[in-house]
């Protein structure tokens, strides 16, 4: 991988992350310390598995 694609890669992560994040917070009722961080560390794992999903399909 080249810078070019590291940073794409980086992008779409962040993206998926903030989306998933998002809709975590939309979906829970109370939002304290722990479901902040149960959120964000869930997003983060379904981000990453969106972005190797979209280079498996893609054949990237």
């Amino acid at each position: 991988m080249n810078r070019r694609t590291t940073l794409l890669g980086v992008a779409e992560v962040l993206a998926w992350w903030a989306v998933l994040a998002l809709l975590w917070l939309v979906f829970i009722s109370a939002v304290d310390t722990l479901e902040l961080v149960v959120g964000a560390s869930a997003a983060l794992v379904g981000a990453f598995a969106a972005w190797g999903a979209r280079r498996a399909v893609s054949g990237w």
